[in-house]
C-alpha cells in the first residue's frame, strides 16, 4: 500500500515549483521520513516489551505499528525518488525512539499510552501545519491529480492515523501515568526538537 501512495505521488503530473516551494517540498519528505522512523522505532520498542510483559494489549500495538511502519516505508520510497538527503541524525533517530519506547513500556502500560499521546500530539500538530502551507500554497489542488494534490492527500491520510493513535492511548489510560505531566512534556518537547533538527540537518 505504500509503494502505492508513494506511486501516485512521483507519478502524478506535475506543475513547475519555484525555487522555494521544491525546498519546502524537500524538507517536508525528510522531516517527515524522520519522524516516521521514529514512531516506528518507538512501536517495536514497545512491541518488544508488550508481547511478554502483556500479552492482551501487544495486538493494538502491533496495529499502530504496522500503520506507522506504512508511513515509514511510504516515505521512505519518496526520499529515494526525489532524491532527497535524509537526516544526518538517522542512526541516532533510531536508537532513541526504539530506547523511548522500550523505556516507557518497561515503566508501566500508562507510561507507555503517555508516551504515544505525547508523541501523536506533537506530530498531528506538524501535519495540520504542513498542510496549512502546502493549503494555502497550491490551494486549486487540494482535491486534484496532481503532485501536490496527492502529496496533501497523503499527510492528511497520515495525520488521521497519528490522530487515531492519540484517542487510542487516552482510552488506554495515557492519563494515569506517573509521573503524568513531566513524561508527557518531556517527550513533547524531544519532538519539538527532533523535528526542528530534522528540518535541517
Amino acid at each position: 500500500m505504500s509503494s502505492t501512495i508513494a506511486r501516485r505521488v512521483l507519478q502524478a503530473p506535475k506543475k513547475p515549483l519555484t525555487a522555494a516551494q521544491r525546498d519546502y517540498l524537500e524538507k517536508v519528505i525528510r522531516v517527515d521520513q524522520a519522524g516516521e522512523l521514529g514512531a516506528d522505532f518507538i512501536y517495536a520498542g514497545q512491541h518488544a516489551v508488550f508481547k511478554r510483559k502483556t500479552p492482551k494489549l501487544a495486538p493494538l500495538i502491533k496495529h499502530m505499528w504496522d500503520q506507522e511502519v506504512h508511513h515509514h516505508d511510504t516515505f521512505d520510497k519518496l526520499q529515494t525518488e526525489r532524491r532527497v538527503r535524509p537526516s544526518l541524525f538517522t542512526p541516532a533517530w533510531k536508537v532513541a525512539a526504539y530506547g523511548l519506547g522500550l523505556g516507557t513500556a518497561l515503566i508501566s502500560k500508562e507510561a507507555a499510552m503517555a508516551c504515544t499521546e505525547a508523541v501523536e500530539t506533537v506530530i498531528g500538530g506538524h501535519y495540520n501545519s504542513q498542510l496549512r502551507w502546502l493549503h494555502e500554497n497550491f490551494p486549486e489542488e487540494f482535491g486534484d491529480e496532481t503532485e501536490m494534490g496527492h502529496m496533501k492527500q497523503t499527510i492528511k491520510q497520515f495525520r488521521d492515523d497519528e490522530l487515531e493513535h492519540l484517542e487510542t492511548a487516552i482510552e488506554h489510560d495515557s492519563k494515569k501515568a506517573v509521573p503524568y505531566i513531566l513524561l508527557t512534556e518531556t517527550i513533547k518537547a524531544g519532538c519539538r526538537a527532533a523535528i526542528w533538527t530534522a528540518e535541517r540537518l
